[in-house]
């Protein structure tokens, strides 16, 4: 499957990807999140926040 880096619009080509799954982009480094299968679409990945023990 072919699918564009939202972060620096590289041509990423992808294979057994799910949903939900989270991939780095070799170009740039951007974490991404795959939101849909068909057609494929990465968004960036949320931040994961520090929760400081609470």
């Amino acid at each position: 499957m072919n699918a564009t880096c939202p972060e620096c619009e590289a041509a990423l080509t992808l294979t057994d990807v799910l949903r939900g799954e989270i991939i780095t982009c070799p170009e740039c480094g951007a974490e991404l999140e795959v939101t849909a299968l068909d057609p494929i679409q990465l968004e960036l990945a949320p931040m994961e926040q520090e929760d400081w023990g609470e």
